[in-house]
């Protein structure tokens, strides 16, 4: 299955009342973040369904070419496939087979080099977490013998959260879900206290994300302590989402500070 044809299959699906309401949802106008992206109007489920019906059949090469495509869903489409190729590559029987770390750090590697591809939030939501976030729990063999392999990987996501870009910043956050959920916080505690005072609404949104979902999956005490530190200079988004789950009169005690 090649590039071409999956995007004249999704092409076909075209909805254009949906396109509509797709493209003010994503703030496709002038000025706004999503400016110019450009719309077929398939719900999310469409384009797995889409993902399921042609992964067997397309090859890791063709996948640049979707992600190069001016259709939002196109280029989810190929995040997708990359999310799926990833994951079957990381089942418990061949997380330390050196064929599949090899593959694996290929996708992310391709993931990397094309990541401002993934430009609006749900394209870095539904795809950072599940290939850059897994590959930072996995071995992998890239790097080199002058640091370990933590401190390899630190500096790739570093390197995203000190771009000037605004969708590798928010991918150094939002991956950091995946090793909440394994219990280990580190990374989000970093990539938060990097990013925690930057000045886009959806930034504060994604900081503010992973910080209650470390309280969720870690410790609310932990979420606590961050925000003895923080909650009084840290932005009103940001805390507000961080809470999100607290009692009511927490909550009112977090914000008054």
């Amino acid at each position: 299955m090649t590039a071409k044809e999956i995007i004249e299959h999704m092409e076909s699906l075209r909805n254009d009342e949906q396109r509509r309401i797709l493209m003010q949802f994503f703030k496709t106008g002038s000025g706004e973040y999503g400016e110019g992206d450009e719309f077929l109007g398939l719900k999310v489920p469409q384009t797995r369904e889409v993902v399921k019906s042609v992964e067997k059949e397309t090859i890791l090469n063709e996948i640049p070419q979707l992600l190069a495509s001016k259709w939002h869903e196109v280029r989810l489409c190929g995040l997708l496939l990359m999310v799926s190729k990833f994951e079957k590559l990381a089942t418990r029987r061949l997380i330390n087979d050196s064929n599949a770390i090899s593959q694996r750090d290929e996708i992310l590697s391709m993931y990397l080099h094309h990541a401002e591809q993934a430009n609006n939030w749900d394209l870095v939501d539904l795809s950072a977490p599940k290939i850059l976030g897994h590959w930072l729990l996995l071995p992998t063999l890239l790097g080199s013998d002058n640091i370990t392999e933590r401190e390899y990987k630190q500096e790739v996501v570093d390197s995203l959260a000190e771009s000037d870009n605004l969708w590798r910043q928010r991918m150094s956050v939002v991956c950091t879900l995946r090793t909440l959920q394994e219990g280990d916080p580190s990374w989000c505690l970093r990539y938060s206290e990097k990013l925690l005072h930057h000045p886009h609404d959806l930034m504060h949104k994604a900081v503010g994300w992973m910080l209650r979902e470390m309280g969720k999956h870690v410790s609310v005490d932990l979420l606590r302590s961050f925000l003895s530190e923080h909650a009084a200079t840290m932005p009103r988004t940001t805390l507000r989402y961080a809470i999100e789950k607290m009692p009511d009169a927490e909550r009112h005690y977090w914000m008054d500070r």
